[in-house]
């Protein structure tokens, strides 16, 4: 008679993995990460606030917008460049002063109204004279303006650099 054969079969037991997270270690874990996080998050902050002042230098070149010679503006008028964000103001006195279509008071866009001789913002009702000067607040300053030069006849604007001011002056004017 033959032998049985034997045979003889070979499995791999997968081991018992390691005690798995409890609940309390998990939870444990996520107080310390999210703790982390709120850390950096509070560093952040203050290194925003403590570098935040610091004075931007404007470096940019002069953005010069040719408006037209001086002879073209009459007195006592006002001249919209929506394209340029501003109005030519010619005072009484021959001056001329570029003011920004934007109210100081919330930045809606003010418009000029020639019956009544003023700019008149339509959010709030806030109304300036010719040379930018509140007239009816709420606004609590002056429009703000952008440098005029006149060369050669030819009154240019500088688009690239707002002015802000609380009052008008003289000063602000630039003349042919």
């Amino acid at each position: 008679m033959k032998k049985p054969q034997t045979i003889t079969i070979k499995t791999k037991i997968n081991p018992v993995p390691a005690d798995p997270l409890s609940r309390r270690d998990f939870f444990d874990k996520a107080w310390k990460w999210i703790g982390v996080v709120a850390a950096l998050e509070i560093i952040g902050m203050f290194g925003a606030f403590i570098f935040s002042g610091k004075p931007k230098r404007n470096i940019a070149p002069k953005q010069l917008l040719e408006a037209g010679p001086v002879d073209s503006f009459e007195i006592n008028t006002v001249s919209a460049f929506m394209g340029g964000r501003f109005y030519l103001a010619r005072q009484a006195d021959g001056g001329f002063i570029a003011l920004s279509l934007r109210c100081t008071h919330l930045g809606c866009s003010i418009a000029w109204i020639e019956e009544k001789k003023r700019f008149i913002c339509p959010c709030h009702s806030s109304a300036f004279d010719i040379s930018g000067e509140v007239l009816n607040p709420p606004a609590a300053r002056a429009l703000d303006y952008y440098p005029v030069l006149i060369e050669n006849g030819i009154v240019k604007v500088d688009i690239g650099t707002i002015i802000e001011r609380n009052t008008f002056r003289k000063e602000q004017l630039q003349y042919a």
